[in-house]
């Protein structure tokens, strides 16, 4: 059974190429399509099993790919005759597989063979874009630091509404991994309140996440490129700010989102990830693939997590909200949360905090293994003057010295050799 193809190519090569299609027994054109907004609505209607694109199709990116993939469409890249450009372009953008304008019928169906369950890709359902591209190319290697290899994790820091310190805890792990030697890139993707930038004292319009997605919907991020959105801003630490607006949260687009992910697992040792608060599924938008949705790059994030760090406050408020926040995290793919207790104080729940928390949690949510974190407004606040880290304004406070000591669960581990 051949594949429907539905297919959006440049006029000059265009006929060249269906003629030639005429003689495949791998796939049939059924469509001619006009532009990408017209193959998009064409695979939405499912007249089609695999999209043939040329690489200079107006708005072809990241997430149109991925969109074609959550039609059930795979997709053949067509690139012109000796331009090595386009095809490195198409395989970056997660293109399964690519042929030139000029291929004979057997290269072409050749191609369309070797694209893994093609004629089952719409009863598969939706695949993770890129899951099948061939390796990309990542332009020029970063500095590499120490030679043994590690393995890289990435950290999420997660915790539900009401200020409970995730960004702090978020920067200042990050800060701990990078003074210990592991080359750490910390990433700002809270889509409700990015604050990194503002905790570090950076340019706040400075290019970060934005900038990275954007590359890598347009099948132009690699490692310089990331290297430079996300500067080296104390030894070891690179920082991808998040968004100067809250309101520009459209921008940070699943597929090209992952793609950064993907990539920032290959220039550090370690990846932590500052997400947003919200869980929430916005089950109408759901069943448009095509819709961003506010809350899905934190769900992404948590899907992507090696180590997931949960963080709450230690008054009663915090705490009942950290109790249902663990049980939101059940129906999320994520790791096994490890329980950070922030701003732990007598003030709040009565002598021996520490202990008190401890037994309401083991009573109402079964937690038991949780680290606690002081009450420490005015170490935090001058830190957040200078624009400093808690290791570098003040080392000795018994708040910096918890993280330190979380830290070590999170340190990278090396790779067998």
């Amino acid at each position: 059974m051949s594949a429907r193809a539905l297919t959006a190519l440049d006029h000059d090569v265009e006929s060249g190429f269906v003629r030639a299609t005429e003689r495949c027994l791998e796939l049939t054109v059924v469509r001619r399509c006009v532009d990408l907004a017209d193959l998009l609505s064409a695979a939405a209607a499912g007249a089609g099993d695999l999209a043939v694109v040329s690489a200079s199709l107006r708005s072809l990116g990241r997430e149109a790919v991925a969109e074609l993939r959550g039609h059930g469409l795979r997709v053949l890249g067509v690139t012109r005759l000796g331009d090595e450009a386009q095809e490195r372009l198409l395989r970056q953008l997660g293109i399964d597989a690519v042929v030139r304008s000029d291929a004979e019928p057997a290269d072409i169906d050749e191609a369309v063979a070797a694209i893994p369950s093609i004629h089952d890709a719409r009863a598969a359902g939706t695949d993770a874009p890129g899951d099948d591209a061939p390796d990309r190319p990542l332009g020029e290697d970063l500095p590499l630091g120490d030679a043994e290899p590690t393995r890289c994790r990435l950290v999420a820091v997660w915790g539900p509404l009401g200020s409970p310190g995730r960004t702090t805890v978020a920067v200042n792990l990050a800060a701990e991994l990078a003074f210990s030697g592991h080359r750490t890139l910390l990433v700002d993707a809270d889509t409700w309140g990015a604050s990194i930038a503002q905790t570090l004292a950076l340019v706040d319009e400075a290019p970060g996440l934005a900038a990275a997605a954007r590359a890598a919907d347009h099948g132009g991020l690699d490692r310089p490129t990331l290297a430079r959105l996300a500067p080296e801003v104390r030894p070891d630490l690179r920082v991808l700010t998040g968004l100067p607006r809250a309101d520009r949260w459209p921008e940070l687009r699943v597929a090209s989102v992952e793609e950064v992910l993907r990539l920032a697992r290959t220039v550090a040792d370690v990846v932590v990830v500052d997400t947003g608060f919200s869980l929430e599924d916005d089950e109408e938008l759901s069943y448009d693939t095509a819709a961003p949705r506010r809350n899905a790059v934190t769900r992404l994030v948590l899907a992507e997590a090696d180590e997931l760090v949960v963080v709450g406050a230690g008054d009663p408020i915090g705490l009942q909200r950290l109790v249902r926040a663990v049980q939101d995290l059940g129906v999320v793919p994520s790791p096994v949360p490890a329980v950070v207790v922030n701003k732990v104080r007598a003030s709040a729940v009565g002598s021996h905090p520490q202990r008190a928390i401890a037994e309401a949690l083991a009573r109402f949510s079964g937690l038991e293994d949780l680290t606690f974190l002081p009450w420490a407004p005015e170490v935090c606040d001058a830190a957040l003057l200078a624009g400093q880290t808690l290791a570098e304004h003040n080392a000795r406070s018994d708040l910096r010295l918890a993280i330190a000591t979380l830290s070590e669960r999170f340190v990278p581990e090396r790779e067998p050799v």
